[in-house]
């Protein structure tokens, strides 16, 4: 019996489901009574995976709905699906085709399904990205403010003061919401122990990254989006690059080694010595983060805190 695979495209209103390899093709609505027909006509078939696209939230009741009913079910990123249906000759685009794609992408690539977060760790995914955009928002205000005229000053000034009130409300309830979690509690001390990691990076990667501690250094750089890429084409050799993986955690980890880099003695070390080695400094900085990444991987595992010996 062929290995069937399902590939699902989610839009605001309905989702076109195609399956592989028998290509059969259909829709349903993208509601409750909808995503309930859904998984009651693929249990059947036995699916090794089901593939949706992230776009923009509209995947994930859809998900929690296939899960929730025993399928199993993985959340692909749309920019290499996009590259994969390239590849295709894939140029025409409308939802069944794209459903074709992502079946395809499914079946030729296999991601692990990895079981949806709980509705706790969710909300505090939820508010880590809350207070990265009230951070953001009052940012801009900032840079708004030095080049505004006097009267216009007074208006942004009563904003940021709202928006730094939202903020202290927002830490409350992340506070809140680690501190009832025994293991989250755990997790923040763990990592917080390591000189360069405060709080706030702490519950960015509790929030955004729970495989630390449970991957090993490759596959846990390669998430986070610090894993360096190489280029090369016969003699030719060109530098090596990071992408892809997940900005909000990737950016923790770099702020985290700018600071670990001034005041963490072991991984300031490591950062003089590559520049030192000629390396330029803003190499340094993203091999001490993966090096921070490493060492906080190790961490959570063992459940050890920070020891420069064994760093």
């Amino acid at each position: 019996m062929d290995t069937i695979v399902v590939g699902i495209d989610v839009s605001k209103d309905r989702l076109d489901v195609h399956v592989r390899p028998g290509g059969d093709a259909f829709a349903v609505p993208r509601d409750g009574e909808g995503i309930a027909a859904l998984a009651a006509r693929l249990g059947p078939l036995q699916p090794r995976l089901i593939g949706l696209e992230a776009t923009g939230g509209f995947e994930t009741v859809v998900a929690a709905g296939l899960a929730s009913a025993g399928l199993p079910v993985v959340v692909v990123n749309p920019a290499q699906v996009r590259a994969f249906g390239r590849a295709l000759g894939r140029r025409a685009k409308t939802d069944p085709i794209d459903a074709a794609v992502i079946a395809h992408f499914v079946e030729a690539t296999s991601p692990i399904a990895r079981p949806l977060p709980s509705e706790e760790a969710q909300l505090l995914s939820d508010l880590v990205a809350r207070r990265r955009q009230i951070v953001a928002m009052i940012s801009a205000e900032r840079q708004r403010e030095r080049r505004a005229p006097a009267r216009i000053r007074k208006s942004i000034a009563r904003l940021i003061k709202a928006l730094e009130r939202e903020l202290a409300s927002l830490d409350g309830d992340i506070d809140d919401t680690v501190r009832a979690s025994p293991a989250w509690r755990e997790a923040e001390d763990l990592l917080a122990s390591v000189p360069g990691v405060g709080k706030v990076v702490a519950r960015t990667l509790v929030a955004e990254l729970p495989e630390l501690g449970s991957l090993d250094r490759r596959q846990i750089a390669a998430l986070a989006g610090l894993a360096p890429f190489t280029r090369q084409s016969g003699q030719w050799r060109g530098r090596s690059f990071i992408g892809g993986g997940r900005a909000a955690p990737r950016a923790a980890l770099y702020m985290a080694a700018m600071v670990a880099a001034r005041f963490n003695p072991t991984l300031k070390q490591f950062r003089d010595r590559l520049v030192q080695a000629g390396k330029p400094k803003i190499v340094a900085i993203v091999a001490t983060a993966r090096k921070l990444l490493t060492i906080l991987n190790a961490i959570l595992r063992e459940k050890t805190p920070w020891n420069p010996k064994s760093a």
